[in-house]
Formats: structure tokens, C-alpha cells, sequence
């Protein structure tokens, strides 16, 4: 068994037209950083198109770890959810811009202290319905969201999201 890795970036993501993180390339020391700037207080969402090209007939859960650092804060937690649309070209009659979104799986990731910027990693497993029928050659939309307003989300600041990285087995 092998497993299938897509690392999505903030600069190759979609964004709505309300709501949406901030893009930011900051020049560190060693050089630039890209970020996706989460609010501490507004739900936000960013978007990316994929094809789970090699996704097998046997549906397994799928793995979203999302990459992220606080813009200052040291301590806290961050909710995060992912949510996924599918459809198979040729076969759905669904509009791409209609598309309703599974229901979305959430996560609170803790801030392991002692460094604003710290590298986090919080997992979030999609099953079963969460999956929207998802078949290898489908197009589909990934959206992660901060869920700031939640009473478990504390992190004072921004989340700085690095990367999201989509996997599964196959």
C-alpha cells in the first residue's frame, strides 16, 4: 500500500470574496515565507481544486493536516475544519458554482508554546459522509476554515496556516 500526497499552498488557493484569510510573503532571515493569515475573531475559508487522481474504488478515509503558526501568540487553541465537494465529470449533472459542501470535520489543535511561529500540525480525517462520494477522476474543492467564533478556539491573534497537505492510501 502506498499513500498519495498533495501539498496545497497558500498562493495556489481560492477565496471568497468575504471572509477570506490573508495572503502574506514575509522575508524571514533565511527567506521568504508565504502564509495564509487566519482572524482570531471572524470565521475565515480558503479554497483549492484538486484530483485525487490515484483515489481507489474502496473510498478510504482521507487525511488533511494543516500546517499552521501563530502571527504572536505563544499559547491557545485553534479550531480548524476541513469540508470537501465532489463531482465526477460526465456523470454528475451538478454546477460546480451550486455545489454544496459535505459536512464539515473539525479539530482544536494546541499551540505547544515557548514561540510565536512555532510550526503546528493539526490532522483532520475525513470519513464516511464527509467524504461527498469522492471517486478517483472526481474534481473536487477542499475547504479549510478557522472557526474562530467557537468557544474552543482561544488563540489570541492570527493562525498562520503554512500549508495544507491532502493524503490517502491506495
Amino acid at each position: 500500500m502506498a499513500t498519495a500526497y498533495q501539498d496545497l499552498r497558500p498562493g495556489s488557493a481560492l477565496v471568497p470574496t468575504t471572509a477570506f484569510a490573508q495572503i502574506l510573503r514575509n522575508m524571514g532571515s533565511s527567506g521568504p515565507v508565504e502564509w495564509f493569515a487566519f482572524d482570531a475573531a471572524t470565521p475565515e475559508s480558503a479554497f483549492w481544486e484538486l484530483e485525487p487522481f490515484a483515489y481507489p474504488v474502496s473510498n478510504p478515509n482521507i487525511t488533511v493536516d494543516v500546517v499552521w503558526g501563530a502571527a504572536t501568540a505563544t499559547s491557545g487553541v485553534v479550531r480548524w475544519s476541513a469540508a470537501l465537494a465532489a463531482i465526477t465529470p460526465e456523470s454528475d449533472s451538478q454546477d460546480p458554482e451550486s455545489k454544496t459542501y459535505a459536512t464539515a470535520t473539525a479539530v482544536d489543535d494546541t499551540h505547544l508554546g515557548t514561540t510565536a511561529k512555532r510550526l503546528m500540525r493539526a490532522t483532520i480525517t475525513l470519513t464516511g459522509s464527509s467524504l461527498d462520494s469522492v471517486a478517483g477522476g472526481d474534481e473536487v474543492w477542499l475547504k479549510i476554515a478557522r472557526v474562530a467564533d467557537h468557544a474552543n478556539d482561544t488563540l489570541a491573534g492570527d493562525a498562520w496556516l503554512k500549508k495544507v497537505r491532502f493524503s490517502f492510501d491506495y
